[in-house]
């Protein structure tokens, strides 16, 4: 009866402050995680809509803008969505439209002309986005018959590139940081957690208790602690941002399906992986302490 009772006990311990501490670590580490995704899903939509305009020779024939038109189409500095290349013509006409419309002065009444040109615009291909080939594009256009000028932000497109790379490796740190004091964390709660079984492992030791034997029950609730803390994280990760995009709509464009499972998995293996190797090296040293250590 009494082994029956011990064989029962073994692996058995208070599991809701190790279940607390690894959800609260995980949701931590998640919630960055989220943030990540939404971060770069909205660097991604900046760039997308990075665009350049493509002023025109005044008095040129549909034919010549017809020409133009097709060698923007066909260059590389084009983006292509689904194949197809975003750029846009804006007639002179329009343009003034669209002027009057935004700051209500009319320059036909001082000017009795229209000063503006037809243009183009085009949204600029990710790979393009460097300063070098920003310059190169530039100067390739501009030497296209019948092309005025190209103008772009070019201040806005380099701050852009070097901000995306500077706050990109500060959240690398953040993570690595992070995930350091998560696994930290949860490595503590297991080792408190098993401190009070610490007497009933050596009983199973001195009784012929194989090593492998003691440590499976441990391992084995480990490892469902740490899958079962991901998913009610997951859970509540998934529940915050849908609140959020409730009351905020615009982080809907941001929202990523794909990215967001992927978030959740990785944090469903790191809660499994931390719950295994945490509890698997505090048995080790339970198993080698003598006696007199363990009191």
């Amino acid at each position: 009866m009494s082994a029956r009772r011990k064989k029962r006990k073994l692996g058995s311990y208070p599991s809701f402050s190790v279940v607390g501490s690894m959800l609260l670590a995980l949701f931590v580490i998640g919630l960055f995680g989220v943030f990540l995704v939404l971060t770069n899903n909205l660097k991604e939509q900046i760039r997308q809509n990075m665009q350049a305009q493509v002023y025109l020779e005044k008095d040129i024939s549909e034919s010549q803008r017809i020409q133009i038109e097709q060698t923007l189409t066909s260059g590389e500095f084009v983006l292509k969505r689904e194949g197809n290349p975003v750029i846009s013509y804006i007639s002179k006409e329009d343009a003034a439209s669209r002027f009057i419309e935004e700051t209500g002065e009319d320059f036909y009444e001082f000017l009795g002309d229209n000063p503006l040109r037809d243009s183009f615009v085009i949204n600029i291909a990710l790979d393009q986005q460097t300063p070098e080939n920003l310059q190169a594009m530039k100067a390739s256009v501009e030497r296209i018959p019948g092309v005025f000028e190209m103008d772009f932000v070019e201040s806005l497109l380099n701050r852009l590139i070097e901000n995306t790379t500077t706050i990109g490796m500060i959240l690398i740190g953040f993570a690595i940081i992070l995930f350091i004091a998560v696994v930290l964390l949860i490595n503590n709660t297991i080792k408190l957690a098993l401190f009070s079984q610490r007497f009933l492992i050596r009983s199973m030791q001195l009784v012929g208790a194989k090593s492998t034997f003691i440590q499976k029950p441990f391992l084995l609730r480990s490892l469902f602690h740490g899958i079962l803390a991901a998913v009610i994280a997951s859970a509540g990760l998934y529940g915050l941002l849908q609140y959020g995009q409730n009351r905020f709509p615009d982080l809907t464009t941001l929202s990523d399906l794909y990215s967001l499972l992927i978030v959740f998995l990785v944090l469903i293996v790191v809660g499994a992986l931390v719950g295994l190797s945490g509890t698997f090296f505090a048995i080790r040293r339970y198993l080698k302490l003598s006696l007199d250590e363990l009191y």
